[in-house]
């Protein structure tokens, strides 16, 4: 059966169905394709993030940021209680219960705006038209005037640790532990392998992350990075080896023995679960028919311009397919891009200004340069950093740890980056990414008004700093 559409979406996490709302929005006949089956045969909607990523891995990070806190933080507050004990099943129902219902508030807003779900694999094939495979086999035709393409990402598997889904797991199995690990080993000291290892290591497990780089967060400013690292390993715990490449491992009846090599030579570490969080790769996958024009990258994205066009006119794709972070609130962005310019509307985005967050605790953001890439590029820049330590509403709170840290031009004073490590860095941030897409002065931060008590008074501190105007802190002496 065939079904003509002015917009069809392959894919419906955060890049596919902003996308198709946002076309249905400006009045296009639009169409949404997803796969993704629950274990009751039900579709589900949202993809990655809304499934077995952002949302349930936040769900069980606040609830172990909870648990540790009332295990080692109540007494600070004086507040005194049992010994608290957690309840993995429910804590688990909790986040499955959160992933339904906005799983279920995606359908809805879908029908609400007018948006026709098919279910099933959906393939692009020549002259944009879209196959789509029923679970039962049953076939359907979609002719496109226009195709967005947002499958998504899946985990990288190496293989050195090929995943069983039981003992060795991949990001997903590492959210469906149904008791602590006693000991759990973490490949990968990137956003995932650290944001997963921080939610076991809370509720008791004894935490190792095998990282094969030598240095930490190498995408992160490095002043940001190294408060991090001393935080997770010296203050909670977390054993991170940096400059640790795994080559192997091999099951032990309910275990796992791990093979790495590190500068001091070949080593062998036993865990009780172990999960692979190297990356993730665009899933492509049997989604595009040798016809169909659209060409991938060297590294296996969909190529695409500035405003997320493939080679094939008519065909865009947006998200974890293309060049850029993996990030859901990039893929939203350019889903809405998309949809303008298929309406004709002159749309862009600004990728300069999209911010980056590990919800680690505390958590870590930036956005823009860091002053490494500065240095890099020469530019001349002046800085500015505020500890948190210092601020009043982070004392109250029992939360000092870390800093904010602002870079600005050194001749236009135009912000250049702003780069947190503290509690709340992930709302914080947006003040920044504010700030870069307005090509806003360290100045304007300085005449901002900033309510007292905060943590983002700590924003204004550092843009004071630039220019040795702190108040809260003795500034550097001038030369």
């Amino acid at each position: 059966m065939s079904h003509q559409f002015e917009v069809v979406v392959i894919g419906s996490g955060p890049a596919g169905y902003v996308a198709a709302i946002k076309a249905a929005q400006l009045g296009k006949k639009t169409a949404i394709v997803e796969k993704w089956l629950k274990e009751d045969g039900e579709t589900t909607w949202g993809g990655t993030c809304l499934n077995v990523g952002c949302i349930p891995s936040k769900a069980l990070l606040y609830s172990s940021e909870l648990y540790a806190e009332a295990v080692h933080g109540f007494d600070t507050h004086g507040i005194i209680v049992n010994a608290p004990k957690i309840d993995v099943p429910k804590m688990l129902a909790r986040k499955d219960g959160i992933v339904s219902q906005l799983t279920s508030g995606v359908a809805g807003l879908l029908k609400g705006n007018g948006v026709t779900r098919f279910e099933g694999k959906g393939q692009l094939k020549a002259n944009k038209v879209v196959e789509v495979i029923g679970a039962d086999g049953s076939i359907e035709l979609l002719e496109a005037e226009n195709v967005i393409l947002a499958m998504g990402s899946i985990p990288v598997e190496i293989p050195p640790t090929p995943t069983d889904g039981d003992v060795i797991v991949d990001s997903t199995g590492a959210l469906e532990f149904s008791e602590v690990p006693k000991r759990l080993g973490v490949i990968g000291a990137g956003v995932i392998g650290l944001e997963l290892g921080s939610v076991w290591a809370r509720l008791g497990s004894e935490v190792v992350v095998l990282e094969a780089m030598d240095k930490f967060l190498a995408a992160a400013d490095g002043a940001i990075a190294k408060d991090a690292f001393k935080s997770f390993t010296k203050d909670q715990g977390l054993d991170i080896r940096l400059g640790a490449r795994v080559t192997g491992s091999e099951r032990k009846g309910k275990k796992v023995e791990v093979t790495f090599q590190d500068a001091d030579g070949e080593k062998k570490e036993i865990f009780d679960k172990l999960v692979v969080a190297v990356g993730r790769r665009p899933y492509t996958q049997g989604c595009l028919s040798d016809d169909s024009g659209v060409k991938l990258d060297e590294r296996g994205f969909i190529f695409v311009d500035e405003q997320c066009r493939t080679t094939v006119p008519g065909v865009y794709a947006v998200g974890d397919v293309v060049r850029g972070p993996m990030l859901a609130h990039k893929g939203s962005e350019e889903g809405i891009m998309v949809a303008e310019i298929i309406a004709g509307h002159n749309a862009q985005m600004n990728y300069d200004a999209v911010p980056n967050v590990i919800y680690t605790h505390p958590e870590i953001a930036w956005v823009g340069k860091t002053e490494e890439e500065l240095k890099a590029e020469g530019i001349d820049y002046k800085s500015g950093a505020f500890p948190f330590a210092a601020i009043g509403r982070a004392m109250a709170a029992n939360h000092t740890t870390g800093q904010v840290k602002i870079l600005a031009d050194a001749k236009t004073d135009r912000v250049l980056g702003m780069h947190i490590f503290g509690a709340g860095a992930s709302e914080m941030i947006a003040q920044g990414v504010i700030a870069l897409e307005f090509a806003s002065s360290a100045e304007d931060l300085q005449l901002t008004c900033f309510a007292h008590p905060t943590m983002s008074e700590a924003v204004h501190e550092a843009a004071l700093a630039i220019d040795n105007k702190a108040i809260h802190k003795m500034n550097r002496k001038k030369r």
